[in-house]
């Protein structure tokens, strides 16, 4: 399967031509910067902040493309904040050969922006160590503040969906026994993107399937419904200990299949293309370098 996005949705994206940085709407035919219809804004990430998102749809009718050549950039470069989900799936759990039973409370940690890059974009390897891994996520955008959000209303405080290779440079996430911190942001390890799809209707996540392929080879294919922590309780849980601000992003777990549960694990290496698709929202692709 290859996803594609739901053509009755619009798409909302940062990119960059000529050097300059725009965020606008992404047609078939192009890209539609925004910047002049959100002077007080200087980014995407801002506008969310602003609560102003649902307005971007509105803004972007009856323009003329802008830019048909360009390049997408991480779909919120300035985002303040990352939390991620681990070990999310029922057989993600397995894949760790403990005997661990499903756990009481999820694994979260933080993320920078500057760990991930955008779509179309190369992962980078880093020269300390070549155990860099794929893991497909989809990443929820909170677009309504909220603390202390019940289940049943959970929904309500999401603004949009995007999708997430959430790299990972495995060894290093073993160097301490609390932490993956220092495994998990290596500068443009990572992507998000390609855009954000607006979240409309529940079925964009309860009937989600992710698939994750490396060089054509079906790696990760599961359904979001098996999350052993649902999103809704994601997102009941973080914001009972912190209050939630539109514009920050939940990456909300990976099914199994990444390269290092493969015997001999399966790590990323120059020239790979990474696909992560989910129907509904689109493919965010990368092709892999080392670092320069």
């Amino acid at each position: 399967m290859t996803a594609t996005h739901d053509p009755g949705l619009p798409r909302f994206a940062t990119f960059n031509s000529n050097g300059e940085t725009y965020f606008g709407a992404i047609t078939d035919d192009g890209a539609i910067a925004l910047n002049d219809a959100f002077p007080d804004h200087a980014s995407l990430y801002e506008v969310i902040a602003a609560g102003a998102f649902d307005q971007m749809a509105s803004a972007a009718t009856g323009r003329a493309v802008t830019h048909r050549d360009f390049t997408y950039e991480m779909v919120m470069p300035d985002v303040r904040r990352i939390l991620c989900v681990g070990v999310n799936f029922p057989d993600r759990n397995a894949e760790y050969k403990d005997g661990s039973a499903q756990p009481k409370y999820m694994s979260l940690f933080p993320r920078f922006a500057s760990g991930f890059t955008g779509h179309g974009q190369p992962l980078i390897r880093p020269p300390e160590n070549h155990t860099l891994d794929y893991e497909g996520e989809v990443a929820i955008v909170i677009g309504k503040t909220g603390r202390r959000i019940s289940q049943a209303d959970a929904y309500d405080h999401i603004g949009a969906l995007t999708l997430c290779n959430e790299g990972t440079i495995r060894d290093w996430v073993r160097h301490a026994k609390f932490n993956v911190t220092q495994g998990k942001n290596w500068d443009n390890s990572g992507a998000i993107g390609p855009w954000l799809v607006p979240f409309t209707d529940a079925a964009q996540l309860d009937d989600a399937r992710i698939q994750t392929r490396v060089n054509g080879e079906l790696r990760q294919d599961d359904t979001l419904n098996r999350m052993m922590f649902p999103i809704r309780r994601e997102i009941e849980y973080i914001s009972t200990f912190m209050t939630l601000q539109p514009g920050d992003i939940i990456v909300t777990g990976t099914p199994t299949g990444a390269g290092a549960r493969f015997d001999p694990p399966k790590y990323l290496t120059p020239g790979d293309v990474v696909e992560i698709s989910v129907n509904g929202i689109g493919t965010l692709r990368n092709s892999v370098e080392d670092e320069q």
